[in-house]
Order: C-alpha cells, then structure tokens, then sequence
C-alpha cells in the first residue's frame, strides 16, 4: 500500500525586493490615483532641471512631495516653506530608496487664494528689487503735449478719458495703443504699448488704464512683465486700472497710480477754467507788489533830499576839521625834529665841553640854545596861532550855515506831505497836511486856516 504524505506548513511567497517594490508601486498607483494631501510645506528645494521636491507634514506625520517642472510652471504662485496647502497628485514609489512619494500635478494655498498669494509673492520680490522705490518715481509733467494711452479700443475706458481731457484742456494730442486688457496675451500686448511708447519718445506721459473687475480680470496688469515694462519705460507713466480699491503691480510700478480712468484724465491735465483763475489772481498780485514798491521808492527818495544834504554839509565840516588835524600833526611833528636837532647838538657840546672843559663858553652856548629855543616855541606857537586864525572862521561859517543848526534855535522846516518846502501861507491851504521837521524828529499837521497877509 502507497503511502501518503501531507505537509501542514502553510506556503509563504518569496519575493525580491525588486518585485515587492514593483507590486506595492502598482498597489499605490491603482488606490491612491488622483488624491488630495493637506499639510504645510517643509524643506523646499529647486533642482537645477526645474523641480521642486519638498515634505507636506502635519502634526504627526510627513510625506516626501515631488512637483515637476511642467506641472510647476502653470501654477500661479511659487511653493514656499511654511505655506499650508492642499497637494493633488498620485502616490508613487522611489524604487532606488525605496521610499513613497506624491507625485504633486496641481497645489493650491488653504485659506488664501492662488491668484492672491501669487499677487504678494511678486510685490514683495519686486518690491526688494526697488521696482517699486519712492526715488525712482518721475513727477508728471504739469502740461502734456502728447499722451500716450495703453488700453482697449473698444468700451467705456477710452471714450471717458477722451471726453475728461477734451472738456478740461483743448489742444493736447492723444494717441491709443490697442491692447487685449484681459485673458491669454493681454500681459504681452500691454507690455508692448508700453515700450512701444518708450522706444518712440513721442508721449510725454503715458497711461496704462482698464475699467473694473475681478482679480481674474485685472490679472494681466498683475504679470512681471508689465511691472517691469512700466518701470523700464522713458517717460512718465499713469497706471489707471478697475476702481479705488483695486490694486495692482502695475500700480505700484508706475510714477503715479490714479484710482479709475477718468481720474487719470483729470490728473494728466489741468483744467482750464482753474488755470485762468489762477492767472488772474498771479496778475493781481504782480500789480499789488508793483504798487506797493512803487510807494516804498518814493517815501525813500523823500527822505534821502533831507538826509543826503545833512550828509553833505557834515562831509564839508568833518574835511576842514581833518585838514586842521593834519596842519598840526605836521607842525608838532616838525617842532619834535628841530627840538631833537637841538637835543642832538646840545649833546655834541657837552661831549665837547668834556673835552675841554671851557666853562665859560659853556655858559655862553648854553645862553644861546635857551635862546635858540625860545625862538623855536614862539614860531611854532605863532603858526600855529595862525593857521587856526583861518580855520575858525572857516568852522564857524559853516556851523552857521548848517540847517541842524538853524533848527537848533528853534527854527523848524515846514513841507508839504509830497516834500514841498512851504514858504507862503498859499503854499499850505487850510486842511492841508504838513510835515514839521524839528531839530530832533518830525510832527504832522493839519492847517486850519490861512492868512497870507505879512506879519
């Protein structure tokens, strides 16, 4: 009888590690297809070929994220550390680690929408460029002559500018440029006008304007490009897009932003009516200064007559009194170089009466210099008498003749308020104004009668 074995032992599978990473990778790719991960972005880098690779972690737990280069560059904004995101893609295998990943096709940003965050991503990477510096900005010429506007040709947009500027300033020439202001190829058509203006040197300033919207709608005035042609451009540039609490780069980007459309048509030029008011009132006051220089002349050459005469008299006075000065500075001078003269020889004789000791002769010549001096003080003291002799009379005259002096006495000199000397009663009617000039100051007075008939 054949006997028969049995083998109780369960049958276990062996694998590879090849062929267990393959399954479970064939596993990961069936269940978990097309699969929405949340969870903040940690560890970010960028491959030299383009792509992001980066771990979404919660609380607990972490997985490794790969986001490719062509996925990647249809996004609105970049990846960055520390941003909570909900992650869509497929879970893959790394066979050569062996470990699991999401391969990441589309991310967008929990609690802040893409366009947003993609929005304050650029304005603070252009704005550290200094694309957006306060000295950089160019002031808006006061009068343009030529306008260039970057906008659609079609809608509202350009015909309210077109009638702000014709109603508040004739004669300015205006030139549009055509652009797509939303959807595929607006940015690249917005950009274009811009330069285009740059290049041609024909605008002196430039608005880029678009009527209100959506983000979605504005997006295009939100692209780098834009912002750089608009900080890259020759002249001045508006930026005028949607209403007053729209903003935009290219807002920030521009010299000045104005808050709708027809706002940048009242700011790019003046407004007539205002502009001859303000002629006239800068005529008036031209007038006004001139007036009153005028007035302030006349007072000054008034009161120079008076003073200009004062001055020369006391010129005159102060000459004589000077040349006096000089005539005796000269004469002390000479008298001091004759009495060292004698000073000198009186030395010489007393050397020589050493010599010889003749006291006689001693006596003699001693008798003589006295003698010799006394000469010598009465000259000078005779010139010097009559040199002021002359100059007296002379200082005395003109003392005499000096108004001051009249003054002094009592006197006073009478004027009319236009300077006129009064020297008949005719000369001063009654209620007339008069100026008296005192010896120490003036009065004004008021004439109450007249009487011509003589003292």
């Amino acid at each position: 009888m054949e006997q028969l074995s049995f083998t109780l032992r369960p049958q276990h599978r062996s694998y590879t590690v090849s062929e267990l990473t393959s399954e479970l990778k064939a596993l990961f790719t069936n269940e978990y297809d097309d699969i929405r991960v949340s969870g903040e972005i940690s560890g970010l880098k960028i491959a030299s070929s383009g792509h992001a690779y980066f771990t979404l972690k919660d609380q607990t737990a972490q997985i490794r994220c790969a986001l490719y280069r062509n996925s990647m560059r249809f996004m609105k904004f970049k990846p960055q550390d520390g941003l909570a995101v909900v992650a869509r893609g497929t879970l893959d295998i790394w066979e050569a680690r062996g470990d699991y990943q999401l391969i990441v096709s589309a991310l967008e940003p929990q609690g802040f929408g893409a366009l947003q965050l993609a929005f304050e991503q650029l304005k603070k990477r252009l704005e550290a460029e200094g694309l957006f510096a306060a000295e950089r900005k160019r002031a808006i010429p006061r009068f343009p002559r030529r306008i260039g506007i970057v906008t659609s040709p079609s809608g509202a947009v350009i015909r309210d500018m077109l009638n702000v500027i014709g109603r508040r300033y004739r004669g300015v020439h205006v030139r549009l440029y055509p652009a797509l202001v939303q959807g595929e190829g607006a940015a690249a058509a917005i950009s274009e006008g811009v330069r285009h203006f740059s290049r041609s040197q024909w605008a002196d300033v430039v608005i880029v304007a678009r009527g209100g919207g959506s983000l979605e709608d504005l997006w295009a005035f939100n692209e780098e490009a834009v912002a750089r042609a608009i900080a890259a451009c020759t002249v001045p540039v508006i930026s005028a897009v949607g209403h007053e609490t729209d903003f935009t780069i290219a807002d920030f980007a521009a010299d000045l932003r104005a808050p709708t459309p027809s706002a940048a048509a009242e700011l790019v030029v003046p407004n007539t009516p205002d502009l001859l008011a303000r002629v006239a009132a800068c005529r008036e006051a031209v007038a006004r200064s001139a007036r009153y220089l005028l007035a302030h002349l006349a007072r000054r050459l008034q009161e120079n007559g008076i003073d200009r005469a004062t001055a020369l008299l006391h010129r005159g006075i102060g000459r004589g009194l000077q040349g006096l000065d000089d005539f005796d500075f000269r004469m002390r001078s000479a008298a001091a170089r004759r009495l060292d003269g004698h000073r000198r020889a009186e030395r010489d004789l007393e050397r020589r009466l050493l010599r010889h000791d003749p006291r006689l002769r001693l006596a003699g010549a001693r008798q003589r210099l006295n003698q010799c001096e006394a000469r010598a003080g009465e000259v000078i003291r005779m010139r010097l008498a009559v040199a002021r002799g002359k100059l007296e009379p002379a200082y005395a005259s003109l003392t005499a003749l000096s108004p001051l002096q009249v003054l002094e006495r009592g006197y006073a000199i009478v004027q009319t308020t236009g300077g006129r000397i009064v020297k008949n009663p005719i000369d001063a009617p009654a209620q007339s104004r008069l100026k008296i000039t005192l010896s120490e100051g003036q009065i004004m007075a008021t004439v109450d009668s007249e009487d011509s008939a003589a003292p």
